[in-house]
């Protein structure tokens, strides 16, 4: 599913995670630390200025109005209009200085998170749903957004004019600052009760927001199939009750909000009230001024709105940390193909070795292969076939080093080319030697030209026609009003499938590898547009090392060689007139294709 993803424990962070993830995440803002420690004392500073209104007030009512001085009232007038006009250029100020900060750190997080992920092999890829990873990079960040854009700032200034409130209050009563602090041992358990429900309410609405997410998704990319079985009225119950689910989970966390801001509100008209009453006693007695009890007044707003913000704030903030510590899962997450320290260099030319090589995906009960040994000497076509799940893509994958075997018994198998364990060489010189040409030709927004570079980053312009050319496909591209310069669109839509998998070969045209590995790159193509591919492929392949997935008769024929992999073993090995006369499971495949397919 893709954006929010249903919430689990896994949002819920212990204090040590949480520490710790902060910790680290101060670490990695070092560039803007600078930044940071201004955009903090600016925030004191504004905080203190917020405190100097109601101060300069007592003093006026004290010094100015009850003793009839107006020289002092007019000096305050302008000290307060230069404080006030002060407060709000340090407001502008930290408000940018903290975004900078934090748009800062989030940029470098996006940076560090994606090319991990450029770099991860492909059995995390197996491990991890796309749409999860999209939603880390999304929504996850989002959510950080929105703290470092107001969250933290605001939680920052709230602590702070809490704390210090308390201390002014105490310095200028502290018979009325203990009147005003009545009703704090209230406020503190209902914030810790607040806390606890409304974290329960906020993924209890995150999870039904997934859930609601994911009925429309299935509502709209499954319509064909929706209209074509007449399910409309079926699917629209099923949204209707997600949908009623998210509006009463929206509602409970509503009613949370309800009483416990109603209760913080409460207690700052019953401590206004209290130090009405009692100030007024207080003042009768001369124990404190007017200008103090109007003081107090005013602060209270200083001291209860400040728990309201906090507390708001606390779902924003642990959704944020628990963001964070799934992004560092990813950024700590380490590739299961990885290069070593020290490369060995592969020949240019060699013979593909496998040999004793056993492989396990992660979410399977049983080996995708199990003890696989097998030599394709050096300009070899081997043709893999087998019934679907059989292990014939992994071997391939195997061979190009897509995956590492299998650790059993403290050994593993090993791949090589040329003599040189594949796990030995640098994945650059890799990639060079050997190319993965897939069942479908993927292409990126850009133009041709661009999406063959793609394959060598440092072809000219004519490397890329050449390419093209070798493979017989430049003149169709050349074809298009804009030739090689013209605009695939998202995913190669302004390309017909049989073009996208010509810029797939003309990609690997451009690498001039030793081997290829080919996953049956004509099966999902029209017969017209399947010609034109067969006869590159065939050029591509001439002089070259070939290992193709097979799934079709005639692309098995051209192979001298064919591999029988059945149950994750290689069952049968020879060429197809060999094969066909031993009578076992490749005869009785050969027999199958050539049933289903009268025309080959």
């Amino acid at each position: 599913m893709w954006g929010m993803a249903a919430t689990s424990d896994e949002d819920r962070l212990d204090r040590v995670q949480t520490l710790r993830t902060l910790r680290r995440s101060y670490d990695m803002a070092r560039p803007q630390r600078r930044i940071l420690h201004s955009a903090l004392a600016l925030v004191l500073v504004s905080t203190l200025v917020t405190l100097a209104g109601p101060l300069l007030l007592r003093y006026a009512i004290d010094h100015g109005i009850k003793d009839g001085n107006g020289r002092v009232l007019n000096w305050l007038i302008v000290v307060y209009l230069a404080i006030t006009a002060f407060g709000y250029v340090v407001g502008r100020l930290q408000y940018l200085a903290i975004n900078r900060a934090g748009e800062g750190f989030l940029r470098s997080l996006r940076l560090t998170v994606f090319g991990r992920l450029q770099r991860q092999s492909m059995a995390f890829f197996d491990r991890e749903k796309a749409g999860v990873l999209v939603s880390r990079m999304t929504n996850d960040i989002e959510s950080m957004g929105e703290l470092i854009q107001f969250g933290l700032l605001q939680f920052v200034s709230a602590f702070l004019l809490l704390l210090l409130a308390v201390v002014v209050l105490f310095v200028m009563s502290w018979q009325l600052a203990l009147v005003a602090m009545i009703v704090l041992p209230l406020l503190v358990l209902a914030s810790i009760r607040f806390q606890k429900q409304s974290n329960r309410a906020y993924l209890d609405v995150r999870e039904k927001v997934g859930d609601n997410l994911s009925t429309l998704q299935e509502g709209i990319t499954g319509v064909r199939v929706i209209q074509a079985y007449g399910q409309q009225d079926a699917r629209s119950r099923r949204f209707h009750s997600t949908n009623r689910a998210l509006f009463d989970s929206h509602m409970h966390s509503v009613r949370v909000s309800t009483w416990y801001f109603g209760l913080v509100e409460f207690a700052g008209i019953a401590a206004t009230g209290a130090i009405i009453g009692i100030g007024g006693w207080l003042v009768h007695r001369d124990a404190v001024s007017i200008g103090t009890v109007t003081a107090f007044i005013l602060l209270l707003a200083n001291l209860f709105d400040p728990v309201q913000q906090l507390s708001q704030l606390y779902n924003t903030v642990q959704s944020s940390t628990a963001a964070l510590h799934k992004l560092f899962l990813i950024v700590d997450a380490k590739p299961d193909v990885d290069e070593v320290e020290h490369p060995t260099a592969l020949p240019t030319r060699g013979a593909i070795d496998v040999v004793d090589v056993t492989f396990s995906y992660e979410t399977a009960d049983r080996p995708a292969l199990r003890n696989v040994s097998i030599s394709v000497a050096d300009g070899e076509r081997l043709a893999l076939v087998g019934p679907t799940g059989a292990g014939k893509s992994t071997l391939a994958k195997l061979m190009a080093r897509l995956y590492d075997p299998s650790m059993v018994d403290g050994s593993s198998g090993t791949v090589s080319f040329g003599g040189v364990d594949l796990r030995q060489s640098s994945m650059s010189d890799l990639r060079r030697r050997i190319v993965v040409v897939p069942q479908e030709g993927f292409c990126f927004g850009g133009t041709i030209r661009e999406n063959v570079r793609i394959a060598r980053s440092d072809a000219s312009d004519v490397d890329v026609e050449r390419a093209m050319a070798s493979i017989g496909a430049l003149e169709r591209f050349l074809e298009f009003p804009e030739g090689l310069d013209t605009e695939v669109r998202e995913r190669g839509s302004r390309l017909s499938a049989g073009e996208r998998q010509l810029v797939a070969l003309a990609r690997a045209a451009l690498v001039d590898p030793a081997v290829l590995v080919l996953d049956e790159a004509t099966s999902n193509l029209d017969p017209g547009t399947e010609a034109v591919v067969e006869r590159a492929l065939e050029s591509l392949m001439n002089g070259r090392t070939v290992i193709v997935v097979a799934h079709r008769l005639s692309t098995v024929r051209r192979a001298d060689r064919i591999a029988v992999v059945d149950h994750g073993e290689l069952v049968e090995l020879g060429s197809h007139d060999e094969l066909v006369a031993l009578g076992g499971r490749y005869a009785a495949l050969a027999s199958a294709w050539e049933a289903s397919q009268p025309n080959v």
